[in-house]
């Protein structure tokens, strides 16, 4: 009972920050609005039917039934027709469909407030309001990452020996040996669970990646390693053996391979044990590769979207293995939170570390995926100012009077349909997430 009110805490934790992480992106967008005098009528997080909102001199603030995202209206987010065919009515879907838009947008304007609509801002203006969301998110996450970082700490190997292996197994081999040919170096030399290394040939090391990196370059050469067993410091003498090991990518952990696929390694010295690990605390570079990993690792998933989509599919439909590093739904951050905080063997500092850092990289997500520069995320909304700017700047430079605001309507057609798009790929990864989810333990 316990283990399911844990699981149920998880996923209401994901849902509390994934709500907060949307209320505080329109947020960022609602500063730089209000900043600039944009008028804005309302701040809603959540889609479909209002649970609650409140009305302000000008702007409704509510939250609605879905915390699927969120948006703030603008006053004038499209400028009227321009040029001899402005009062010109197209009778076609596609024409009908950005006429309506400029007559809503139109409409929104109320009277001696035509300064205050959203096509009337500078270039700039517009840029940094529809990036305040992302900007916010990327916040969000910087603050999670040094909360982890510098609060709780992160694990980290220290030259402290937690288990010492008596055989030398090299990369690709399946099963252990119940008996060594030869044991391996460390065993053979009488290294124990519990020693500390404090020293390699008599000189001071500063901690686990200086003793690795010393042991892997040192293949067939003696090493004198100063142990502290207890009360007593004694000196073991150990001879790396040469061991082929797999090489990892620095970035995502995952095994490098060839161009024909297969893996690759390299001989590195081994003397055979693991390191324990214990929590410290990090300075601001650990939360700058934090932050760098998990980045780089949303780009890849947003750079391959269409490849995810069918691997979503296959996983979803034909009960193909889920990638444990590839993209979920609000479903599948929830279930994984509710699976870690549920692990009672687990201690509670950790859970709640992980948790946080899950969401820390749930708003690296979010941002990132809103850059993405189709409408109607922000992304497409900086792409059409950053070509209103452009154009602008190429007729001046021509001599040309300004052409005026780029009739950002016409792109309502593309809105639609990479509306229906999202919508589509949201579905699939929700139902994915719920028929083949990824579990973190089995």
């Amino acid at each position: 009972m316990t283990g399911v009110l844990l699981f149920i805490v998880g996923i209401v934790a994901a849902l509390i920050g994934l709500g907060l992480s949307i209320a505080l992106h329109e947020i960022g967008h609602l500063s730089f609005a209000k900043l600039f005098k944009v008028r804005v009528p309302q701040y809603m997080v959540g889609f479909g039917p209002t649970v609650w909102s409140k009305q302000t001199k000008e702007t409704e603030y509510g939250i609605k039934l879905l915390p699927l995202g969120g948006y703030i209206s603008m006053i004038g987010m499209y400028p009227p027709k321009q040029g001899e065919h402005a009062t010109a009515q197209g009778t076609g879907f596609v024409s009908q469909l950005i006429e309506d838009g400029r007559q809503s947008s139109a409409e929104s304007i109320p009277e001696g407030e035509e300064d205050r609509a959203f096509y009337k801002q500078a270039v700039w203006k517009r840029l940094l309001i529809m990036l305040g969301g992302p900007f916010m998110n990327f916040v969000i996450a910087a603050v999670c990452f040094a909360i982890v970082a510098f609060g709780f700490g992160v694990y980290q190997p220290t030259t402290t020996v937690s288990e010492v292996y008596q055989c030398v197994v090299p990369a690709g081999t399946e099963e252990v040996p119940e008996e060594c040919a030869e044991p391996a170096p460390g065993y053979a030399a009488g290294l124990e669970p519990g020693d500390t290394v404090t020293a390699v040939n008599g000189v001071e090391i500063s901690g686990w990646d200086e003793l690795q990196g010393i042991i892997r370059e040192s293949v067939d050469e003696p090493l004198t390693l100063t142990v502290e067993r207890g009360e007593t410091e004694l000196d073991l003498t150990v001879t790396p053996r040469p061991n082929e090991v797999y090489v990892l990518d620095q970035t995502t952990g995952q095994i490098l391979e060839d161009d024909n696929g297969n893996p690759v390694t390299q001989t590195v010295g081994f003397v055979g044990f693991t390191a324990s690990s214990e929590r410290a605390q990090q300075d601001m570079a650990y939360v700058g590769e934090m932050y760098g990993q998990t980045v780089s690792g949303v780009v890849n998933v947003v750079v391959t979207l269409p490849q995810r989509v069918v691997q979503m599919f296959q996983a979803g439909f034909l009960g193909a293995e889920r990638d444990p590093n590839g993209p979920m739904s609000v479903v599948g951050v929830g279930r994984i939170t509710g699976e870690i905080a549920a692990q009672d063997e687990i201690p509670v500092i950790d859970r709640i570390a992980t948790i946080v850092q899950i969401i820390g990289s749930l708003n690296i997500a979010l941002a990132i995926f809103n850059l993405i520069p189709l409408p109607p995320l922000d992304g497409g909304h900086v792409a059409a100012a950053l070509f209103d700017g452009l154009r602008r700047w190429f007729a001046k430079l021509r001599g040309k009077p300004d052409p005026g605001p780029f009739d950002a309507a016409k792109l309502l057609p593309i809105t639609m349909v990479m509306a229906v798009v999202w919508m589509v790929i949201g579905v699939l990864f929700i139902f994915t997430d719920i028929v083949n989810p990824i579990h973190l333990f089995q």
